[in-house]
């Protein structure tokens, strides 16, 4: 079996932005609390632009100004199309913008759905406004990390069947477009991009799920089992995602 192979497609200058001067979406309909929360973000010096609904939001995050978004703010419960909607339809799109849930659904299943969906982080009605801050922050580090930096940027990463095309979040398996969820993709992005290396499910969790993810590693068997569905040949025996046991999953 040959080995993941990254090719080099693009050399363009890659700028991206520092935490603090990132621009920030708030989406919520309540008014005082919309104003509040764009209040404590501003004043921590992020961009931030807020809106009251979900079809506003999703006319901003695919219009000319979409690029310009770091991370979104999003409360569930909005007028028209709510928030788990939004996220869905938004990873339908491929758009893979960073999102921290805003809600006063508080239960495990809650919490689980809107990360399921798409969401990246989850953070529960009340909460302090110094909370909110650091979690925007650390959902902005794990996104840039994921970002190549370099100036000899890897754009397509092939392995025997499979290519990955980075910059535009697309698969394809015997050069058939795959259509993977943004988890999905993400997770094998992670392990093209480090063939051999053995993850644990924990270390998965974080990188992919974030540090404050509410759950347990079974999630990751679920999205393996999924992912190994679309890209293998034969899943119950696969040739790219495989099994190590007593320690997690490794590419090749």
């Amino acid at each position: 079996m040959t080995s993941a192979t990254a090719i080099s497609r693009t050399a363009n200058n890659i700028s991206t932005k520092s935490v603090s001067a990132a621009h920030l979406l708030v989406v919520e309909d309540d008014t005082s609390i919309r104003e509040t929360v764009k209040e404590a973000l501003s004043a921590e010096g992020f961009e931030v632009s807020a809106c009251r609904d979900g079809n506003e939001a999703l006319a901003m995050l695919t219009g000319p100004q979409a690029d310009s978004i770091d991370a979104l703010v999003l409360d569930l419960m909005l007028p028209g199309m709510g928030g788990l909607d939004l996220c869905r339809k938004l990873r339908q799109l491929n758009n893979t913008t960073p999102i921290l849930v805003i809600s006063a659904r508080d239960s495990e299943t809650d919490r689980v759905l809107g990360l399921e969906v798409g969401a990246d982080d989850y953070l529960v009605k009340p909460f302090g406004l110094r909370e909110l801050v650091a979690r925007c922050r650390a959902l902005l580090r794990r996104s840039q990390r994921l970002r190549p930096e370099s100036t000899d940027r890897v754009d397509i990463i092939e392995h025997a069947n499979l290519c990955l095309y980075c910059q535009e979040f697309r698969v394809t398996r015997d050069g058939e477009d795959l259509s993977l969820a943004p988890k999905e993709y993400k997770i094998l992005e992670l392990l093209m991009r480090n063939p051999k290396r053995v993850w644990s499910r924990d270390q998965l969790l974080e990188q992919i799920w974030g540090i404050d993810f509410v759950g347990d590693t079974k999630t990751v068997d679920v999205h393996i089992r999924w992912l190994r569905e679309k890209i293998e040949t034969t899943p119950s025996s696969p040739d790219h995602i495989r099994t190590v046991r007593g320690f997690g999953y490794r590419f090749g």
